[in-house]
């Protein structure tokens, strides 16, 4: 009772802090309380004990300091009681610092406000012209031929002078030397191709547009494992490819006599072919000069020869179909029906692809261009008699901001 009289006659408590004691549901603050109001705790807070109680432990206290402490008084309830009985330890904690401001000081070295960052002086936008080269040949880019037209794309043209040493007005077709795949080999004459190395392409060094035209092949020697893809492909083939794996070839595979265009094999001739074996390659292209898709020309810059043309033309897609166009392949000069219709426009290119295992001797086909067949069709069933390949004309190539030929003529567009 002398306990209890004695707390009636102690001062009111004084006034609540704006800042409450810290309990159960009331987070630690950041900040760090003065030493005179804060009792001496353990180094390892209790809120990282198994089961805390509260963020500061109501455990007996170490030492004096926290004695001292435990005569300050809760803050009663709103009914003037004391919700945890009798006196109890609290810390009058210092209001948090208000949260520092970024400077904003010009030339300060903060990254945010360098000119170079993405939140300082924005990169100039390219010019719509980049492609095309635009004025000038600052940073690369490349100049806008003086064509008078519309905007041109300008594509590297490296294997220009190997093009032009490829074929030449005296020279026959032939195979090519440049438009091949580096696994397939040719023999000197440039007539006879060879290859280990799985389905890869060698071209001829012409091709047709219009009209109807004529070559043959001899199957000198497939062995155990040797497979062949002979046929038709335009300069957008893929020459690392067989020959029908894109939409720009048309194939005749020696198993099965199948077809193959895109990929795609299906039944064609009534049995297949093999070593000896002559076939002949078929091909009428009606009108077609007017669905072959416009060919990009040459122009010189810094020395170097690129090919110029429009940015829609240079994304690769099919051509129209040539109506009434036709293909159709001959087996030792019997013809085994219409192979493909209504192909899409372009210049047609005589191809062949070989494969055999890399132990076996190289997959081989011989390449007849003309005159002279060795089974030229006696009967074409009612369609256009074929020219030989060997009239097919040379086309030079022209360089429209270059000099004269050396013939002092301008050469032709290619």
């Amino acid at each position: 009772m002398a306990d209890a009289a004695a707390d009636d006659d102690a001062p009111p408590s004084p006034p609540p802090s704006a800042f409450h004691p810290a309990s159960a549901d009331t987070p630690m603050s950041d900040a760090t309380p003065s030493a005179a109001d804060t009792p001496n705790l353990p180094d390892t807070p209790a809120s990282a004990s198994a089961e805390p109680e509260t963020p500061f432990s109501d455990a007996a206290l170490a030492d004096a300091s926290d004695a001292d402490a435990s005569g300050v008084a809760a803050p009663p309830d709103d009914d003037g009681t004391n919700p945890l009985g009798g006196a109890m330890k609290h810390m009058a904690l210092a209001p948090p610092a208000p949260p520092s401001k970024k400077s904003k000081k010009k030339n300060s070295n903060s990254v945010w406000t360098r000119p170079n960052s993405r939140k300082g002086k924005k990169k100039a936008k390219q010019p719509a012209n980049a492609l095309a080269g635009g004025s000038g040949g600052a940073n690369g880019r490349l100049p806008k031929p003086s064509s008078g037209e519309d905007e041109l794309v300008l594509t590297p043209a490296p294997r220009f002078a190997a093009e032009r040493n490829d074929d030449a007005p005296d020279r026959p077709v032939l195979l090519s030397r440049v438009f091949k795949s580096d696994k397939v080999e040719v023999s000197d004459d440039r007539l006879t191709a060879g290859s280990t190395k799985g389905y890869r392409m060698v071209r001829a060094t012409r091709g047709v547009a219009a009209g109807a035209w004529y070559f043959e092949v001899k199957v000198l020697h497939l062995g155990s494992t040797g497979h062949t893809r002979l046929g038709w492909a335009t300069n957008n083939a893929d020459i690392h490819a067989p020959v029908g794996y894109d939409v720009f070839g048309f194939g005749y595979r020696d198993m099965d006599g199948t077809k193959v265009h895109k990929a795609w094999r299906a039944n064609y001739a009534d049995q297949g072919y093999g070593d000896g074996d002559v076939l002949g390659f078929y091909i009428h292209l009606p009108d077609g000069e007017l669905y072959e898709p416009k060919q990009p020309f040459l122009v010189h810059y810094k020395g170097l020869p690129f090919r110029a043309e429009a940015p829609k033309a240079a994304e690769q897609k099919t051509p129209d179909p040539v109506p009434g166009s036709e293909i159709c392949y001959f087996k030792n000069g019997i013809c085994q029906g219409t192979a493909f219709v209504d192909i899409p426009g372009g210049r047609y290119y005589p191809a062949a692809s070989m494969y055999t295992l890399p132990d076996q001797p190289n997959c081989q086909v011989r390449f007849n261009f003309g005159p002279n067949f060795e089974f030229f069709p006696e009967d074409f069933g009612g369609r256009l008699i074929p020219r030989p390949m060997s009239d097919v004309p040379y086309r030079p190539f022209e360089l429209a901001n270059g000099g004269p030929a050396e013939n002092g003529t301008a050469e032709k567009n290619i």
